[in-house]
């Protein structure tokens, strides 16, 4: 029986489910019925000695088949020497999209044998793996995800995030030293070194997938002014009005720390993940006599590993140092006489003195420390434990990524209650931060070079580089074609500003023009409309 595409595919009850391993608390944040009731079976003492045992680190995503299986060959995707340098963004992308993938593979397609003892009628047939997959398979799986009327229309984009996740699995997988899969069902093509490109994926006879869509979009850079941020600062986090008036209503908590972090990402362009994951310890000494304060991002929390420096404004690092004087060491208080801190398992704390911390037999210093540890690691103080992180709740406890995202979405529908049509989310500060940085450089280098010969333009150049290439590392971006969707920006911004100053003569004169010559025919009652327009001398003015 020929394979028939599916105009639609529904969700089924039965699922493959995603968790992420964790030594104290190792059920997802969301825990589904079945893997909730699979891994509260077992012993927590058990298998953490077993995760140990394997060399599977916390946070490692895992997937569970319908049938409650454990794949160990799936699995060990995530934890090979492939994955070992990948984010743990990157990693849970691979797992969602293989969960996706197999979702489809098992519920919508054709079963296959579960033996050895062919297809003939009352074989037993089992529900298709990713083992089975085929490039038929790849085939309907695309047409359901981004041509189906009724499926996920996924964007060009997004097809070959998916298409890069399947890749690297089944290339890991059909390695002849595992052969876990006979197929890959991605096709290949030869891979095609780009200018000044390097690296693995551009080597010499390396292939890459061929089933990626031409039509992936380039994302709109989503900015603000700093008048709109200002704007929609004081009215969804500070709980103004938007006539610049204290809002009576507004029931808004520890509205210094979330001001403080979003005057910090719109200043510096930090990710919202390596802001999050800041402590004291980065923090630099105010001292009120700079106009910029200068501190270091670890590898270990930068995206990719792009350590850099970060630069502060005076009045940013001001109000940081604000919230922690005041909100934060309030926060902490209460949670020190609640004995929260104490409670804590698995703390990491900090050498007295000291930026070292030790782990099992080994002293770290807290720079090489992972965002997930630096929110079990605390400080001695006079007064008992204290977090080393920079931003804590209402009860004293470090604040996830999921809170800080939530603290957006809140003030941008804050604002839309109040009429103020600003929607902003933690990434739009971060191309705000690069567009506007972007201009003033670019405004300053061009005024320098103007200025100068060739010669003297020549060796400024050479000492001060390119803006575009310092707006680069500011944002840790490891190619400057990455940075350079914002050149694209200031030219959309810059036609628009040109837009403004030339005067519209294709249309029909809008309503103004019309009254003002209808007031004319009034006063001359021997014209008509038609005379004021063809006399009035509108035409001529508006060139004027």
């Amino acid at each position: 029986m020929p394979n028939i595409v599916l105009l639609h595919v529904k969700q089924e009850q039965l699922k493959w489910r995603m968790g992420v391993t964790r030594r104290r608390r190792r059920l997802p944040r969301e825990p589904r019925p079945l893997l909730q009731e699979l891994l509260e079976s077992c012993d927590t003492a058990v298998m953490a000695a077993w995760l140990d045992a394997e060399g599977i680190d916390e946070n490692t995503p895992f997937l569970i088949a319908p049938d409650a299986t454990y794949d160990a060959q799936m699995n060990g995707h995530w934890i090979s020497a492939r994955m070992a340098g990948a984010s743990r963004h990157t990693k849970w992308g691979s797992a969602r999209e293989m969960r996706t993938f197999c979702d489809f593979l098992w519920n919508h397609r054709p079963s296959v044998p579960a033996g050895a003892e062919g297809t003939g009628y009352g074989a037993i047939m089992r529900p298709r793996s990713w083992r089975d997959a085929t490039v038929r398979d790849r085939e309907v799986y695309e047409f359901w995800r981004c041509d189906d009327p009724r499926g996920s229309r996924l964007v060009g984009s997004s097809w070959n995030h998916a298409v890069t996740m399947a890749d690297g699995f089944y290339k890991w997988a059909c390695n002849p030293l595992r052969k876990y899969a006979d197929e890959n069902p991605i096709e290949q093509r030869p891979s095609r070194r780009r200018q000044g490109e390097s690296g693995r994926s551009s080597s010499k006879g390396g292939e890459t997938a061929a089933n990626k869509r031409p039509n992936a979009r380039r994302k709109k850079v989503v900015w603000l002014t700093p008048e709109q941020y200002r704007t929609w600062r004081d009215t969804g986090i500070r709980g103004y009005l938007p006539t610049g008036v204290k809002d009576p209503a507004f029931r808004g908590k520890l509205t210094a720390r979330n001001a403080a972090y979003s005057d910090l990402m719109v200043r510096t362009g930090l990710r919202l993940e390596e802001q999050s994951a800041l402590t004291l310890f980065e923090l630099p000494d105010h001292d009120g006599l700079s106009a910029y304060y200068r501190f270091w991002l670890p590898e270990e929390i930068a995206k990719g590993g792009s350590c850099r420096d970060i630069y502060i404004p005076d009045g940013g690092l001001r109000s940081i140092v604000d919230y922690v004087e005041i909100d934060r060491a309030d926060a902490v208080a209460r949670a020190q006489a609640a004995g929260l801190y104490e409670a804590v398992e698995d703390k990491l704390i900090v050498e007295p003195g000291s930026d070292r911390v030790r782990i099992g037999d080994e002293w770290h210093q807290v720079a090489d420390l992972d965002a997930e540890e630096r929110l079990r690691l605390f400080t001695s103080t006079e007064h008992g434990l204290e977090p080393a992180a920079l931003w804590l709740a209402e009860d004293g406890m470090p604040l996830t990524l999921h809170t800080w995202k939530w603290v957006f979405r809140e003030a941008s529908r804050r604002c839309r209650r109040l009429g103020v049509k600003i929607h902003c989310h933690p990434h739009a500060l971060r191309h705000s931060f690069a567009v506007v940085t972007l201009e003033q450089l670019q405004r300053a280098h061009l005024e320098s070079l103007a200025q100068m010969e060739a010669a003297q333009r020549r060796h400024y150049r050479m000492i001060w580089g390119d803006p575009l290439d310092w707006v680069r590392i500011r944002l840790g971006h490891a190619s400057l074609e990455t940075t350079q969707q914002y050149l694209h920006t200031l030219r959309e911004l810059e036609m628009q500003t040109r837009l403004l100053l030339v005067p519209d003569l294709w249309e029909h004169p809008d309503r103004r023009y019309l009254a003002e010559m209808a007031k004319a025919v009034e006063a001359e009652e021997c014209r008509t409309l038609e005379d004021a327009w063809n006399e009035d001398s509108f035409l001529a003015e508006e060139w004027a």
